[in-house]
């Protein structure tokens, strides 16, 4: 409770400084947006499960982290990346081999 009083003091003082209002912050809402920013950095979830202490994954992925349409689509251009690459490089969809990292070009 101590922090969570601290983090509403800190909101009520900015809230009577600017016009633009600001929601209440906890500490609860910081793992919220610790995970989801780690989990769309590309950590490992299974070391995210271990950092943010949960037992299961499925707290993890499911409740703690935050994905939406943006991140879809960033996920969609590295893919169309990808598409691209096997194009330059002569490979169909057919070719049942993947991707080696020494395939590709240093720029």
């Amino acid at each position: 409770m101590h922090w969570e009083h601290r983090f509403n003091n800190m909101v009520g003082r900015y809230n009577d400084i600017y016009r633009v209002q600001m929601q209440n912050i906890t500490p609860h809402v910081c793992r919220h947006t610790y995970c989801s920013n780690m989990a769309k950095s590309g950590m490992n979830p299974k070391t995210l499960q271990y950092l943010m202490g949960h037992s299961d994954i499925a707290v993890t992925l499911n409740v703690y982290t935050h994905v939406g349409l943006e991140d879809a689509e960033k996920e969609f251009q590295k893919m169309q990346g990808l598409e691209n690459a096997r194009k330059e490089m002569g490979l169909s969809d057919k070719d049942d081999k993947p991707l080696k990292q020494n395939m590709f070009k240093m720029v």
